[in-house]
């Protein structure tokens, strides 16, 4: 053992640890038993963060404990904890996403880098994260028998019963305290609450041969549980012990055994470690959204993508012609489309426009105005105008909700081509513009009965208004404003008697509608 204590930095932070630090007998035989430093210090209850981020590692430890003349130890620098199987000295075998290839790191700086790189890489814009941390159940496993071993050695000593391991620290704490820091001074944004932060960064550990282990361990004492409750069958069992057992179903079944039955099981202290964890490195950002009211000026483009038996329906879809622009900008894994309503594939979407927000997921970029009015020249400039979009704007999440309860409660207008099967009079006018706020019976209609369940509504018709139109008295434009929900179609031919009244029983003829336009969807959040 050399000399030479440990650099100022470190002694700092073991100087701040020691108050806390069991006696140095039981320190001599943690780190003999292949326990880390800073499982060492989150086992004690140390919450200082300069104590994980200082560049510690046990041999630090031991210097510091020679130098105050406590212990004197010939000893091995430790490669892989035997409690957090290399987590917390960032030893493992890295990750970016599944299906790529691992790569070795070895510190806490190549760690921060590797994870700072792989942000920077994908192009996220981002202005704070949040870390979220999945270790295997074995770790947990691993410290109780820690524990136990302790318990059994030092139980009736004082310091056993005055603070180790009743404030500790659990090995994802620790390790957000590790990282932070660095990761903060990488990236240049802070770190936030979990819930609070729209980014994340996932670190999945696993480790495979002791978590195989610890699941047989686990399936083996549950099915003998069974037998001792005489509820267990042999062909049941064995069907168990062949399945893969959920993390949370290990952590329950480790919980149910006692101490006495845990030590018959399990190995008392854990065998020491010569693998370090696997680790799947994965960001995400949640869903932005982006809200605007959108106009559809053709009457061959469905709102949705339409694909029967292989064959679009339709030129296009609003969709599409809207997600794909937004996403090509914000540059995400993918887009989901919602509306306020629907209007049909042969129906135009003409007025203020239509209610609609774009959820993106995982976005890397958060859009500016620039690159929101981009997307609107793009989708309003294309060669065939096909749609278009105003009012384009971010929004946040609670914009779903506003969106949903408002279209129960809104209101829309229309503009209908009608013919019937006689002449309109001036009285079939005044008859149909005196009608106010009138209650209409709608049967599920007879062309969406295969989709929609067999139900009667009441809507209400607000107002109607006629337009005459120039040379014929059979056709003209009927203007009207109803509740939301109101079959539209249905209300002007009657749809076989199912829509009571309709224009077709109030004229006492035969009307069919030949043109539909939607020229208003009131909703005051999308203004």
């Amino acid at each position: 053992m050399t000399s030479s204590g440990p650099a100022p930095e470190s002694g700092t932070a073991l100087i701040k640890a020691k108050p806390f630090l069991p006696p140095c007998h039981v320190i001599h035989d943690l780190l003999s038993t292949g326990v880390c430093i800073r499982c060492i210090f989150r086992l004690s209850g140390i919450h200082d963060r300069d104590c994980y981020t200082s560049p510690l590692d046990e041999s630090d430890l031991i210097l510091f404990l020679e130098e105050q003349n406590e212990i004197k130890s010939n000893f091995t620098t430790i490669t892989y904890c035997c409690i957090c199987l290399g987590v917390l000295c960032s030893v493992c075998c890295v990750q970016e996403k599944t299906g790529a290839a691992f790569k070795e790191i070895s510190s806490v700086n190549d760690f921060v880098l590797f994870i700072s790189d792989m942000i920077k890489r994908e192009g996220y814009q981002i202005d704070g994260f949040s870390l979220e941390v999945s270790v295997p159940p074995v770790i947990a496993a691993n410290e109780r028998a820690l524990r136990l071993h302790i318990k059994q050695k030092y139980e009736k000593e004082q310091w056993f019963n005055d603070k180790f391991l009743h404030d500790h620290m659990s090995v994802k704490d620790s390790l957000k305290l590790l990282l932070n820091a660095s990761l903060e001074k990488y990236l240049a944004v802070q770190s936030v609450e979990s819930l609070s932060s729209p980014f994340h960064i996932r670190l999945t550990y696993s480790h495979f041969e002791t978590s195989q282990k610890l699941q047989s361990l686990v399936v083996n004492c549950r099915d003998s549980k069974k037998r001792e409750r005489g509820s267990g069958e042999n062909g049941s069992s064995k069907k168990a012990s062949n399945e893969s057992e959920s993390d949370a179903s290990i952590y329950r079944v480790l919980d149910l055994i006692g101490d006495h039955d845990f030590c018959t099981r399990f190995l008392v202290p854990p065998r020491k470690a010569d693998k370090p964890c696997q680790l799947v490195v994965a960001c995400h950002r949640t869903p932005i959204y982006i809200a605007g009211r959108y106009l559809k000026y053709s009457r061959n483009v469905s709102q949705s993508r339409w694909i029967i038996d292989d064959e679009r329906m339709g030129e296009a879809s609003v969709e599409e012609l809207i997600g794909e622009n937004v996403l090509q900008i914000c540059r995400g894994d993918g887009y989901k489309f919602h509306s306020a309503g629907r209007e049909d594939i042969d129906v135009r979407m003409l007025g203020s426009g239509r209610p609609f927000l774009v959820e993106v997921l995982n976005s890397r970029i958060l859009p500016s105005y620039t690159e929101i009015e981009r997307i609107a020249d793009n989708i309003n400039n294309s060669d065939k105008k096909l749609v278009g979009v105003g009012n384009l704007k971010l929004v946040g999440a609670e914009a779903w909700n506003m969106m949903r309860e408002g279209e129960a409660e809104k209101q829309k207008e229309y503009a209908a081509l009608v013919w019937i099967s006689r002449p309109l009079t001036d009285d079939d006018v005044c008859n149909l513009t005196s009608l106010k706020d009138l209650d209409v019976a709608q049967k599920t209609p007879i062309r969406v009965l295969h989709r929609r369940s067999p139900l009667e509504r009441s809507k209400i018709i607000h107002w109607m208004k006629i337009e005459n139109v120039e040379g014929t008295t059979q056709y003209f434009l009927l203007h009207l404003c109803t509740q939301a929900g109101t079959y539209i179609k249905e209300f002007v031919h009657g749809d076989l008697g199912r829509t009571h009244p309709s224009i077709g029983s109030i004229l006492g003829c035969r009307a069919e509608i030949l043109q539909l336009d939607v020229t208003d969807v009131k909703m005051d959040y999308f203004d």
